[in-house]
């Protein structure tokens, strides 16, 4: 028998009698539990959530309001690391997510802060793996079977093709768009769009800076600048430099200078070179 929630919430949360909430889990006010949800101790679920039938919560994960958890996902349990040893890390999960079939989220190690987070109104498509470590901005998409090793970084608005695979350590930067398939290994600047076996950069993600309402002349200014940073001539700190120089002041080109400038475990994901040049 499912163990109901302290009084002040009984009513509130509609629990089916076949699942398994242990005693300690927090459920939120207006949600709903299926059948055969197994829900551990540690585990505190928002108001209005939804967990489908058969979906696994475990370890100590927080998950925000009006969540929504598909059969089969699990969240929570020991990330596939084997340097962890028990150490009480977290998930976190934002607010309106909606995770579907067989999706896994680890939580974090003592190796990379404890936490893998996921931001507020993520689609996490079926199939996806959220490595341990992992920071997931607002608004992400995973698409079928994307996984993600441990300690990436993905900024806000990104969407990671059906297939991917992505490096431990690499960031994905904001509004970011990586092809179905593609193994990612390196950095991926903001508005960026990589493809391929072993990804390269194949330019900005142009569809989706227009569909978010950016600006048209910040993003003819940001393709100049592209241009620059990723052309033949000089080296790539001389061309750095020019586009700092040039271009600085806009704001998607300082995000993406931003990016390059920052500390980072891998290196940069640069354009494809051409054969025989």
């Amino acid at each position: 028998m499912a163990k109901h929630q302290p009084a002040e919430q009984a009513g509130a949360v509609d629990i089916h009698p076949t699942a398994l909430v242990a005693e300690g889990a927090r459920i939120g006010a207006g949600s709903r539990i299926g059948a055969f949800c197994h829900i551990g101790p540690h585990v505190e679920i928002g108001p209005e959530s939804v967990l489908h039938s058969h979906v696994v919560v475990a370890g100590r994960t927080r998950i925000g309001p009006k969540v929504e958890l598909f059969p089969f996902a699990c969240v929570g349990h020991a990330p596939q690391d084997l340097k962890y040893k028990g150490e009480p890390s977290e998930v976190i999960i934002g607010a309106r997510c909606r995770i579907r079939e067989n999706v896994t989220i680890n939580p974090g190690t003592t190796g990379g802060g404890m936490v893998t987070s996921v931001g507020d109104d993520c689609l996490i498509m079926a199939g996806a793996h959220i490595a341990h470590d992992c920071k997931i901005g607002n608004h992400v998409i995973l698409v079928n079977n994307a996984i993600l090793g441990g300690h990436v970084e993905v900024g806000d608005h990104a969407i990671l093709g059906g297939g991917s695979g992505v490096h431990q350590f690499v960031r994905i930067g904001a509004h970011a768009m990586i092809g179905g398939m593609s193994g990612v290994e390196q950095d991926v600047i903001p508005f960026g769009t990589v493809m391929g076996e072993r990804a390269h950069l194949a330019g900005l993600n142009l569809v989706g800076l227009k569909r978010r309402g950016f600006d048209r002349d910040a993003i003819h200014e940001l393709q100049k600048a592209y241009r620059m940073l990723f052309g033949e001539e000089g080296t790539f700190q001389e061309r750095l430099a020019d586009a700092v120089e040039k271009f600085g002041a806009n704001a998607l080109v300082n995000e993406v200078l931003g990016f390059i400038g920052a500390q980072s475990d891998r290196g940069l994901c640069q354009p494809k070179v051409a054969r025989g040049s």
